[in-house]
């Protein structure tokens, strides 16, 4: 219901504002992609249990949806040659508006769903086994294994009671000694509904999921925190930005490259070494704001206020944040990203301290292109490490960003960006 008046209402407002008078076409290439909509979103999951209890999920499955049905919609119109019949831009501001709107309505029902319904829609069952190690986490209902409920007890009264006991339940869980978890995972696979064993000890390698070839079990604990399908719209946007971008400031971009020839000799383009996606090293580009025989190739060390080594126009682009701009080439290359955590050097340090002596996690935050800002910029986290904390404020938001997210979560950043280009801590 949700999805059917997104779409259908975007569409509509959007032929009505356009043209007047309802036409036809926009909403019968809107009915078109509904339909196709519905078939993709149950095959990716849109409205299974895990897309009600959590909003990023229910937001990033609809949105892939939307993206391949408005995709077919638009093949299907392009190879029956009747594009003529259907106005580009009605379609155009439809299709955002679809968007947007799809997103918004789905993240904020899912965040007031228990509100909405008076109680949590999933009801979940605990079985415990003996005196095994409990979860933390709520259950609706928890019982003790009895005789009854025994797994080796191979009869039709096992299964039979364990039917009632769970017969309003979306899901099992067993907590158990591990010697019986074979034998109670034989009869949670015997029962029409989600079941698992609780096993505490994996907890320290926080996976996400289990896989099964050809009989051997692994646990997957990486992923990498975007499928094909989302690489490929953060791609769109970053090309759409990166050159939109360029375009608007070349002269600025031109200006400050005469500035900083003028003043000092030298390249104006500062090369360093840095890492990108999966630690793999890259060149990241930045306008030359020191002088050519101080430049810190290795990053060694930071830049201080009131740094002899920063020429004059170096500390207005320092300020300015100008001297980053030529990172958007670095985006149209592919190895940089417009959102995303901030390149480092392999020499920068907190206290003395490698980033990765203080924090292991800092290889994780590699899991993605890096990006010319970030969730830590926009919350003031800039400028000289010269704390471990200074490091670890940013390592949190970045881990925060990767693991939350979605192309409005770009969007969002890239708007709130412009509020913090001048910045305090930048000289």
């Amino acid at each position: 219901m949700i999805d059917s008046t997104a779409l259908l209402a975007s569409f509509t407002i959007a032929n009505w504002a356009r043209s007047g008078p309802l036409q036809s076409s926009p909403i019968l290439f809107a009915v078109s992609a509904l339909i196709f909509y519905f078939i993709i979103a149950g095959d990716r999951h849109a409205y299974s249990a895990e897309s009600l209890r959590r909003a990023s999920v229910a937001v990033r499955r609809s949105i892939q949806s939307l993206t391949w049905a408005m995709g077919v919609a638009l093949l299907i119109v392009f190879f029956t040659k009747t594009s003529t019949a259907f106005p580009r831009l009605t379609i155009g501001a439809g299709s955002v508006g679809a968007f947007f709107l799809m997103a918004t309505m789905r993240y904020y029902f899912v965040r007031n769903l228990e509100r909405a319904i008076g109680g949590n829609p999933f009801q979940s069952l605990l079985i415990v086994d003996g005196d095994a190690r409990k979860p933390n986490s709520p259950f609706t209902s928890v019982i003790q294994a009895d005789r009854r409920l025994d797994p080796n007890l191979n009869a039709p009264e096992l299964y039979g009671h364990m039917a009632a006991s769970a017969r309003s339940a979306d899901r099992i869980v067993v907590a158990c000694p591990p010697e019986r978890r074979a034998a109670w995972a034989r009869v949670l696979k015997g029962a029409d509904i989600q079941g698992e064993i609780y096993m505490p000890e994996l907890s320290v390698f926080k996976p996400l999921g289990m896989e099964n070839v050809r009989g051997e079990t692994s646990l997957i604990v990486a992923a990498g925190p975007l499928n094909l399908m989302e690489r490929s719209i953060k791609r769109a946007f970053d090309l759409s930005v990166a050159v939109t971008m360029i375009i608007l400031l070349s002269p600025i971009l031109l200006m400050t490259a005469i500035a900083i020839k003028v003043e000092s000799p030298g390249p104006v383009l500062f090369r360093q070494k840095r890492f990108g996606r999966g630690n793999e090293m890259f060149s990241v580009l930045k306008f030359r704001s020191m002088y050519v025989d101080s430049s810190d190739h290795s990053g060694n060390r930071s830049t201080a206020r009131d740094d002899r080594r920063v020429t004059r126009v170096g500390r207005f682009i320092r300020r300015t944040s100008i001297d980053e701009l030529p990172q958007l080439f670095n985006v149209l290359i592919g190895n940089m990203s417009i959102v995303g955590p901030r390149p480092h050097a392999a020499g920068s340090r907190a206290e003395n301290k490698l980033f990765w002596e203080v924090d292991r996690r800092y290889w994780e935050r590699h899991t993605a292109k890096p990006g010319l800002t970030g969730l830590a910029q926009i919350r003031g986290f800039r400028g000289a490490t010269e704390r471990e904390r200074d490091l670890l404020d940013r390592l949190d938001s970045d881990l925060e960003y990767l693991q939350g997210w979605t192309i409005w979560s770009d969007i969002k950043i890239v708007i709130l960006t412009i509020k913090v280009v001048l910045h305090r801590n930048a000289f």
